[in-house]
């Protein structure tokens, strides 16, 4: 199809579609939590929500006049919604590498799944716990461990020195503790 002819959104729609980058060549580490938690969202979506829209949609069709039925546009809408979700959780369900943090060997370092409380330059202690790019909530003190912070902890050790490289300039943090959830 020509782009003379295209809407803008569905170039948006294309965008939306796009897993947020991950670095050239890695994989989607996530924890089994986030793992299980996109399969239900997913299934949700597929098996619940969809079908239900699909019969509203299918109900306003059948009223006539489909350009002035607000439950047929709004249902149009929301089923365009559904199938992008849809397709983003499938990309990264698809690109997942379940990684979990329970059975990790070497605890003594920063891995994938660590909590690690350290202390800035000013005194100030932090604490967070290294997780996947989806997963990530900064509020909640998880972190992508493809962020700036999370890359200088990894396999550092309790009382290292690191030098932390962020936008907001340099800086050095301490190790103060690492821990991981115990086996279930």
């Amino acid at each position: 199809m020509n782009k003379a002819f295209t809407k803008d959104t569905e170039q948006e729609d294309a965008d939306l579609d796009e897993p947020e980058s991950l670095p050239a060549g890695q994989k989607n580490y996530m924890t089994p939590q986030s793992f299980a938690a996109l399969k239900a969202e997913m299934h949700e979506l597929l098996y619940e929500e969809r079908p239900k829209v699909v019969e509203t949609v299918s109900w306003a069709a059948g009223n006539g006049d489909r350009s002035e039925n607000g439950d047929y546009i709004y249902g149009k809408k929301r089923l365009r919604e559904i199938d992008r979700r849809a397709r983003y959780l499938m990309k990264r369900i698809e690109s997942a590498e379940v990684v979990d943090p329970c059975l990790q060997k070497n605890r003594d370092q920063v891995f994938f799944g660590a909590t690690v409380i350290y202390q800035r330059e000013n005194g100030a202690t932090q604490t967070v716990t290294i997780v996947g790019v989806d997963e990530a909530e900064l509020a909640q003190g998880k972190i992508s461990w493809v962020s700036p912070v999370a890359r200088a902890l990894i396999k550092a050790h309790v009382g290292d020195m690191i030098e932390l490289r962020t936008p907001a300039g340099r800086g050095a943090i301490e190790i103060l503790s690492i821990s991981y959830p115990a086996e279930a």
